[in-house]
Parts: C-alpha cells; structure tokens; sequence
C-alpha cells in the first residue's frame, strides 16, 4: 500500500516542474513587456515560443519514453530547463532572453512528456494527475504572492522555473529507466487512433478557449468593470484559491460519476462562466465568474487528463494531449485579444461559450466510447461484464453469482492436485465403460 504513493511522489514534482512555466506565463508575459523594450503582443510571442517549443517536444517525445529510458529523459529535460530559463533570467539580451525561453520550454516538454507518460501507466492515473495539478497550482500561487515581494525584472519568473528544475533533480533517482530492449514494444500501434485524434484536436480549441479569457481578463475587469488593479489582483488571488479548492473536489469525486458527465456537464458550466465573465460590468460580476471558473476549469482539466491516459497504458496518448493543450495555450491569449479589439468583450464571451458547448459534445462522447461501453452477452470477462440480470437471465445462472459491470478483480485460487499419477484415462470424458469397474482401455475412446 505504501509503494505506490513512493512510486507516485517523483512524477508528481516532474509534473509540477513541466507545468510551472505555463501556469506563469500571465506574470512572465507582463515582465518581459514591462522590463524589456518589448510590446505587448511581441512579449505575448515569446511566451508562445516557449508554449510551441514545449509542444513540440511533446509531440516529438511521446513514443520515444521506453526507448531512451524515464530517468535520462527527465534530467535532460530538467537540465534544459535550468539552463534555458537561468540564462534567459540573468540577461537583458534580446535575442539570449528568446532563444532561452525556447530552450527551457523544450525542457518544460520534456519533462512533462515522461511525467504524464508515466502517470497514465499507475494504476490510478487520475488521482496522481489530481495531485499533479494541485501541486503546481499551489506551487504558482505562492510564487505568486511572493514575487511582488522581491521585487522587478522580467528575470524572476524565469528564475523561479528554473530553482524548481533544479530542486525536483533529486526526484530523477526514485525513476525506473525501464529502456525498451526491442522495437515491439516500442512501435506498437497507438490504440483507439479516432478517438485519440479527436480528443487531442478538441484539447487545442478547448484550451484555447480558456487562455483566450485569460489573457483579457485585467483588461476587462479594469476596462470594462472599472475595477483597480489591486482588486483585479484580489480576485484572482481569490481565483487561485478556488482552483485549488476544485482540484481537491476533483480527487474526493473520484470515478464515481465517471469522466462523461464531469468532463461534458463541466464544460457546458464553464461556457457559461466566461460568457458571464466577459459580460462583467463590477465587481461582484468579475469576482463570481472568474472564481467560479477557475474552480471549474482544474477539474475538468483533470478529467481530460485521465480520459487521455485511459487511451494508452503506454501514456502516449497522455503526453500528445498535453502537447495539443498546449498549443491551445499558445495561441489563446492571441485570439482573445483579436476577439475582443474587434467584436468587444461580451460578443467575444459568446463566441468561446459556444466553442466551449460544441466542444462538450465530441469529448463526452470519447469519454462514452472507450470508458463507458457496455458489453454485449458472450464478451464477460474476469473483471466484470454486462449487468447481471441481463447476463443471469441470458444463461440460467442463479441471480447474485455474475459480476457487476467493474467490479473489482477475483482472486484465482491455485488448485493443488494431491494422489495418484493422473493417466490419460483418469482425464478422459465420461461415458458409459468409464466406471472402476470397466474394462481397461474402453474410457480412452470416450
């Protein structure tokens, strides 16, 4: 019982690592465009650099764990981290500060390919993902609270990324290399192709959606709902904390409900929070739509998470979702701020509230078909299969004796056999002429 939390705990601190330069790319945006002779949008471009680089990695890696061995890839990919952020930290350079950025998403990628890889193999993916997120969320918000603290520079939150790196390194040593000895294993064919296709290009739009609110959220509640910043400050604070709160309530909820309705009821909720949150003329507006939210969105995220790690033992799956989210985050903040300078804040609102509900329709049903299928009469298998009136009604077996539809798995007793050397005519089928009393050899043609 206690091997797999030790089993869990450094793939938990690599996932927070690869997550943490995502989850402050709000911050890091804003440094760079304030400290830097940069833009707004030119800043926003190396934030999607890093988010690109990250991805691609990803997409690059996914196969390629067993093969080059956990271990060797989580600390390249904590080695480029430290080096990339660390170096775009300590320099005003323009040109050192992009290629740095680059270079630590690729190590961002990295890690997050053999975290997530990893993950989707334990036997409760979705409760170490919940951990994962809550981890970097934590991790976030107290940067968050702190960075102010010590002071400007676009460096600090680079320099943040890259202190986490180096401090999960020692984490590296509790993972198994487990390299693929041969090719068979290593190229087998990804399972459920359509429903992986279709769940990583929904991933793209549906975290687009989100970023894109995201990236435009000062803005209204300052803009448009005529709030300080301090008070924008305080209610994304207060944001932050309900995150954390939905992350917990994700992992307390379990499997009980499945992943359809989280992920499709989830959606559709959280549609309607950023329609709200674009409407938002004050404060009470702002604050309960971008709580509510940001209580939704870990939640879901981490239904999503287990939904992709259920495609492939492997992980696979997992890690090429994770890429496709991240190019969603990516571009996000781009189409909210083309959204909203050309249409307003509340058109753009509706636009990515019925994304969002269109979206909720393909997902749920991914998460229907490869989770949620019923077996039909003649597939029972050892773990469980189609109800058990259906199946005691189909076979004439007594009511209470077939398994339910997931129950768990039945021990298989060893059968010992003790006595006599079994012959052949001791194994043959009955019939008549097979009693004691036959004559010999008249059992062998039974």
């Amino acid at each position: 019982m206690s091997s797999r939390p030790r089993a869990a705990w450094p793939l938990v601190a690599l996932f927070t690592a690869g997550y943490l330069a995502s989850y402050l790319l709000p911050t890091l945006v804003g440094r760079l465009d304030d400290h830097l002779p940069l833009t707004t949008p030119q800043a926003g471009v190396v934030g999607s650099v890093l988010l690109l680089c990250s991805a691609s990695a990803g997409f690059t890696l996914a196969s390629r764990v067993e093969r080059l061995g956990g271990r060797r890839l989580s600390r390249a990919g904590l080695l480029l981290m430290a080096a990339g952020y660390g170096t775009a930290a300590a320099t005003t350079a323009l040109p050192l500060v992009v290629a740095g950025a680059a270079v630590g998403g690729l190590g961002s990628g990295t890690t997050m390919t053999v975290a997530a890889g990893r993950i989707a193999a334990l036997r409760d993916p979705h409760r170490s993902s919940t951990l994962g997120l809550l981890t970097v969320s934590a991790t976030a918000g107290a940067l968050y609270l702190t960075m102010p603290a010590l002071g400007g520079g676009h460096g600090l939150p680079l320099a943040a990324v890259a202190v986490v790196a180096l401090l999960v390194w020692p984490a590296t040593g509790r993972l198994a290399e487990n390299r693929a000895t041969g090719t068979a294993a290593a190229d087998s064919p990804l399972p459920y192709r359509r429903s992986g296709a279709v769940l990583a290009g929904a991933i793209v739009l549906w975290a687009l959606c989100q970023n894109a609110l995201w990236g435009v959220s000062g803005r209204i509640g300052t803009d448009q709902a005529g709030l300080s910043e301090a008070a924008v400050g305080a209610v994304f604070a207060a944001a932050l904390g309900a995150g954390l709160l939905g992350i917990v309530g994700a992992s307390a909820l379990g499997s009980r409900l499945g992943r359809a309705v989280p992920i499709g009821v989830g959606t559709g909720l959280i549609a309607g929070c950023i329609a709200a949150s674009a409407r938002a003329d004050g404060l009470a507006t702002f604050a309960a739509g971008e709580i509510a939210w940001n209580t939704l969105y870990p939640m879901v995220l981490s239904y999503l998470i287990g939904l992709a790690a259920s495609l492939d033992p492997r992980g696979r799956w997992a890690v090429m979702v994770g890429s496709a989210s991240a190019l969603g985050v990516a571009f996000g903040p781009l189409a909210g701020s083309l959204l909203s300078e050309h249409a307003g804040f509340p058109v753009m609102g509706l636009v990515l509230a019925a994304m969002l509900l269109l979206l909720s329709v393909p997902l749920a049903l991914i998460a229907l078909h490869t989770t949620g299928r019923p077996l039909v009469l003649g597939t029972i298998r050892r773990r469980g299969g189609a109800p058990a009136a259906l199946v005691a009604a189909a076979t004439g077996a007594p009511s209470g004796t077939v398994p339910q539809l997931g129950a768990p798995e039945q021990p298989v007793a060893p059968l010992t056999v003790t006595g006599r050397h079994l012959t052949r005519r001791a194994l043959s089928t009955a019939g008549p002429g097979t009693g004691s009393g036959a004559a010999g050899g008249a059992g062998d043609g039974g």
